[in-house]
């Protein structure tokens, strides 16, 4: 599908560049109509792409729950690109540092304490700022698929909702559910429609997550304007107005679920 959508795209790129061209023959146009006709290739070109990964990300004026998960760091009114890396040294293996991609400052800090016991198997996440610990994902051990709650401002605060990955589905896909919304059920039947929905290639890290709205609000990709000097290192584009803890949340806690397959594909890459 990929390379149907690339071939139209060159087609009709050569057909906007002979169509200019005729354009000036025929017509004679003033001489600012070459680079309109460049701009409007270009915007075509910068469309199929969004199309090819996941769609544009849509600016968001309001959340599904009462406040962003962060008052100063959670929220954006422009795109926000983050760089995650999973920890080389780690005694958990489930700890991963994000920084902000435009200047390289660390943003956040994510430790895992994934020890398989009932209130032990949990992911913190702290503010690289001032060292806040903003969410707290539990892993629930008795579930049908890997579930974790998601708790504002730490264990034993607010839980907001959870991450379920989906029981009965084509291909791999995660759900995020808001608390108190109704709804009941293991296979997502009797369920109100999740708050959010992540779907793509986990394994090779290249998903969206789209609102209930089906606009995309996040991407998370290997490949991009950053360049990464190694494998355990992505990337996540965020749309304005959407909470990017929540988004970096989800994206670590699915990272995991895929660490065995991840480990298995830099064998063979090596």
């Amino acid at each position: 599908m990929h390379a149907n959508l690339i071939a139209t795209a060159l087609f009709l790129g050569g057909a906007l560049s002979f169509s200019s061209g005729f354009s000036r023959c025929r017509l004679h146009p003033r001489s600012g109509a070459r680079s309109t006709h460049s701009g409007l290739r270009m915007n075509f070109f910068s469309d199929v792409g969004d199309m090819l990964t996941g769609g544009k990300l849509v600016p968001q004026s309001s959340l599904p729950y009462s406040s962003p998960l962060s008052s100063d760091l959670s929220v954006s009114n422009e795109v926000k690109t983050f760089a995650v890396r999973e920890r080389a040294i780690s005694f958990t293996g489930e700890d991963f540092d994000i920084a902000d991609a435009s200047d390289g400052s660390e943003f956040l800090r994510v430790r895992g304490a994934m020890l398989h016991l009932p209130g032990k198997d949990m992911m913190r996440i702290r503010t690289s700022q001032n060292d806040e610990e903003v969410v707290v994902l539990d892993r629930k051990l008795a579930s049908a698929t890997p579930t974790y709650d998601i708790f504002r401002g730490g264990m034993g605060a607010e839980k907001i909702g959870w991450i379920e990955k989906k029981l009965i589905a084509l291909t791999d896909t995660f759900d995020i559910y808001m608390e108190g919304k109704g709804g009941f059920g293991v296979t997502g039947l009797f369920k109100p429609p999740p708050a959010y929905r992540i779907s793509g290639d986990f394994v090779d890290r290249n998903f969206v997550m789209k609102n209930e709205k089906d606009e995309t609000v996040a991407k998370v990709s290997m490949d991009g304007l950053i360049q990464f000097d190694a494998f355990n290192h992505y990337q996540v584009q965020v749309a304005p107005g959407m909470d990017a803890i929540l988004v970096l949340a989800a994206a670590c806690a699915i990272d995991e679920e895929f660490d065995e397959e991840h480990k298995e594909r830099k064998m063979k890459m090596m």
